[in-house]
């Protein structure tokens, strides 16, 4: 983990969920007109003081930049943080425990981009094949944070900029299985038996 920037940061080892790195998407219950976008939800381990300590100096250095430039000059009282509580999400019923049971013990932040975001693994080497880099597995993420201030909501909100794949991780999100999986113990052992 590192700073870049005061705005800017690489995080230590997360987790992905909720994956829109190789292709744009719309938000669920998003507005008619919004602008697909390369997404993830990264999910920040509570114990994980120190990229949790970048994060939050970079969100306090967006929003004191977005002061003059997208505040009007005045900070606003209620603002909005990209960075949440996953237990506190699941407990005042925000996020279904059902569906979300990786939230526990974490925070998240959603992050998105109009740029495809850079994606490698630990070789250095493009990850190219969206099987490689799915919900579930872990890595390390570049992203910055910048303030916003749309229609009386103001706030940081954070951007992806690129993505190191650290290692796999069990799915997330729902996806289906493999043929192998969905059909275990329906195979032929010998190829003779086959008709």
């Amino acid at each position: 983990m590192k700073q870049i920037s005061e705005t800017e940061i690489v995080t230590g080892e997360v987790r992905l969920s909720y994956c829109h790195l190789f292709a744009p998407a719309t938000p669920q219950n998003s507005a008619p007109g919004t602008e697909p976008k390369y997404s993830t939800c990264i999910l920040i381990p509570k114990d994980d003081k120190k990229t949790l300590k970048l994060i939050n100096n970079a969100i306090k250095a967006a929003f004191d930049a977005g002061v003059p430039t997208r505040f009007g000059g005045k900070a606003p009282r209620v603002w909005h943080s990209p960075l949440r509580d996953g237990d506190e999400e699941l407990e005042n019923g925000k996020k279904d425990p059902e569906k979300n049971p990786e939230l526990e013990g974490h925070y998240f932040i959603n992050c998105s981009s109009k740029r495809k975001p850079g994606l490698v693994d630990r070789r250095g080497q493009d990850i190219i094949d969206s099987e490689e880099l799915k919900s579930g597995d872990y890595a390390k993420v570049d992203i910055n944070f910048y303030a916003y201030s749309n229609t009386g909501s103001n706030g940081v909100a954070c951007a992806i900029n690129n993505v190191l794949k650290t290692r796999d991780g069990e799915a997330l999100g729902g996806g289906s299985l493999s043929a192998a999986a969905a059909f275990a113990g329906e195979f032929d052992d010998e190829d003779d038996d086959l008709i």
